[in-house]
């Protein structure tokens, strides 16, 4: 149910300290995350939590990665995954939208059961970090955005929910100590938790920010998605003092390719015994699904 599982993010941060979540866009990937079982050392390892993405859930939709998709249609996508799985969800809020509007949308993700919302420090019409400083983006200024963290903070009902702020600087090549900055200035004003990000393969600025923001907070957890920088293992990423690793699209990234095969091959062979090699039976992928809930 929502209030237990809402809660069940911090409960894991605090038992485990380092918390992996998966992407998922609809309620059969977020039984694909649910159910993946690896057996390793006498241990099994599992994903623990969810990832609702904007441009995964966009994607799915076939729009555009530039908050198109409203919020009902969102809370909706969160609603089918909620119904068939009970891992905690991370919700990928965008800018966050106005702070008038966000306040209602920490109300509603709290009555939906999920765990954390992260929020961009971005302004404007949204262009996804990729994108870097390729196309025009802009930073909001620090008071404004924490102005939004306060206001989030006080609209929510419950203790569980948590509030990330996710730091655009290295993306905007803004520098380290502007990303420093922003992240003390965010905790001040009331975040749960802080994301940073890079498109660099090279880790480096992640782990030097990692040193320099322990250096002063040891407490507050720290959400990477290390979707270019990921030649890290996760073990590392908890000694350097990370709390969350986001796999953000791989479960997407993965898909598009094998149905555009599958696709392209019965269209040239006319017909689809060729195709067969490529696919899991039907009978496999419906006992992914429940048959009670």
């Amino acid at each position: 149910m929502p209030d237990i599982r809402r809660g069940s993010l911090r409960r894991m941060l605090d038992a485990k300290g380092l918390v992996t979540a998966m992407e998922a866009h609809d309620g059969l990937t977020g039984l694909v995350v649910e159910n993946t079982v690896v057996y390793q050392n006498g241990g099994a390892h599992q994903y623990d939590a969810m990832w609702v993405s904007s441009l995964c859930d966009s994607t799915a939709k076939g729009k555009p990665d530039i908050e198109l998709v409203d919020m009902t249609s969102r809370f909706r996508t969160i609603e089918d995954i909620t119904e068939v799985t009970t891992k905690p969800i991370i919700f990928d809020g965008d800018t966050g939208g106005k702070t008038e509007h966000f306040v209602y949308t920490v109300r509603s993700l709290e009555r939906l059961g999920v765990s954390m919302v992260i929020i961009e420090d971005k302004t404007g019409l949204k262009k996804n970090s990729l994108f870097g400083t390729e196309v025009v983006q802009t930073q909001d200024s620090i008071e404004s955005f924490s102005e939004k963290i306060r206001a989030g903070k006080k609209a929510q009902r419950t203790k569980e929910f948590m509030i990330c702020a996710r730091i655009e600087s290295l993306i905007l090549e803004q520098g380290m100590e502007d990303a420093l900055e922003r992240a003390f200035a965010f905790v001040a004003a009331g975040a749960d938790a802080i994301m940073i990000h890079s498109r660099k393969k090279d880790p480096s600025e992640i782990f030097e920010f990692l040193e320099k923001f322990r250096e002063k907070d040891s407490k507050t957890p720290v959400v990477l998605v290390p979707t270019s920088f990921n030649s890290v293992k996760e073990e590392e990423w908890k000694e350097r003092g990370a709390n969350v690793i986001i796999y953000a699209n791989q479960l997407m990234r993965a898909t598009v390719p094998a149905i555009q095969e599958a696709a392209r091959i019965i269209l040239e062979n006319h017909r689809a015994e060729e195709c067969d090699k490529m696919l899991m039976p039907f009978k496999d992928i419906i006992r992914l699904i429940p048959d009670e809930v």
